[in-house]
């Protein structure tokens, strides 16, 4: 009997036990969304971050961004440095032709985001069938000019990319870096395109006289010729149509013979830990809502069922002047060999990183 006691009173101690821990584990079931930071690499502009960080984390509280920043050359690299040790979630804002050099090499996760049928095709991964990376919006190449300054030295504005090569200019150009910049690498691949590859670099060399330095930022000649450092500098439209409106003497030039592009694209890099909140950014990036807050920057949209406005003081001709076809699959696949040949041949002008 005692022991029979005994056991009865260790089953019962037993079971309290259970139920003491079965108190403790039933709490709320945690979201989704609850406690998630999720790294985020771009090479979106600086000013744009906050901006796109309020609007997704109000749309889905309890995931934070964490963003890791910098040109489109730089990110590319550092991810492919990690390859083996991935440190981002997800990219948001990078060069589509740099996430497909990703997607050589295995790194990003196929996913369709929510209102994948309103995406225009040219901004869509149609190699598969299902897409490793969805575009955003589109940049180009323009030309930044700054009125004052050039006056002052006697220049004449230039209208088309071979104007540039006038010797009025030594010394008056400045340009980014293609292996630092995307700006820079949609800019090469242009000229390869337009002049044909032996045109292409013939080109390169004879602009090469005038450069005074290569930067290490698709806004930075912008933002230099804006300041005064320069008269003139190969970028894209929106840090110069940033500068009109906060009053700089700058114009900005969309040459007639042409315009390289590439897409703002996202992707989810495969491995990521955090695959649901991955998704629910990658849904975001490719909605409406997004692409309203995109148009605020650029002009051409990713999604067909948004109707871009104008902003003020931006190039009308941007669309038009976009080189077509653009073929951006050949050029990643020759990204390196290209860069690597520039850099041979130019790389003596650049800039201090």
């Amino acid at each position: 009997m005692k022991n029979w006691i005994s056991r009865r009173q260790m089953a019962l101690m037993g079971a309290a036990v259970l139920a003491t821990a079965a108190t403790m584990f039933v709490a709320p079931k945690a979201s989704l969304a609850d406690d998630v930071v999720l790294k985020v690499y771009t090479a979106l502009e600086e000013e744009q971050l906050p901006v796109y960080k309020e609007a997704f984390e109000k749309a889905n509280p309890g995931i934070t961004i964490e963003w890791q920043r910098d040109s489109t050359g730089v990110i590319t690299a550092r991810l492919l440095a990690e390859k083996q040790n991935r440190q981002a979630d997800v990219v948001w804002g990078l060069a589509a032709t740099g996430l497909m050099v990703l997607d050589k090499e295995g790194m990003l996760e196929r996913y369709s985001p929510k209102g994948f049928d309103q995406i225009k095709d040219d901004f869509k991964d149609k190699r598969n069938g299902w897409p490793t990376w969805v575009g955003m919006d589109a940049w180009a190449s323009a030309i930044c000019y700054n009125k004052v300054e050039a006056e002052k030295l006697g220049l004449p504005k230039p209208a088309s990319w071979k104007d540039l090569l006038d010797p009025v200019y030594k010394d008056q150009i400045v340009m980014p870096n293609p292996g630092s910049s995307g700006t820079g690498f949609l800019t090469v691949s242009a000229w390869l395109q337009l002049f044909g590859d032996k045109g292409g670099w013939d080109y390169m060399g004879k602009l090469h006289e005038n450069i005074k330095t290569y930067l290490h930022s698709g806004s930075k000649p912008c933002k230099a010729v804006g300041a005064g450092e320069y008269p003139i500098g190969i970028s894209f439209a929106y840090p110069g149509v940033k500068l009109i409106n906060d009053g700089a003497p700058v114009e900005v030039i969309l040459p007639k013979d042409g315009i390289g592009w590439d897409m703002e694209a996202t992707a989810i890099m495969k491995g990521t830990r955090n695959l649901a909140a991955a998704q629910k950014l990658a849904d975001f990036a490719a909605s409406a809502e997004a692409n309203k807050l995109y148009n605020e920057s650029y002009q051409v949209l990713a999604r067909k069922d948004v109707t871009p406005t104008l902003p003020a003081n931006y190039p009308a001709e941007e669309e038009k002047l976009m080189i077509s076809p653009n073929n951006f699959y050949e050029m990643a696949d020759r990204r390196q060999a290209i860069l690597d040949e520039w850099q041979r041949s130019f790389g003596s002008k650049d800039a201090p990183k």
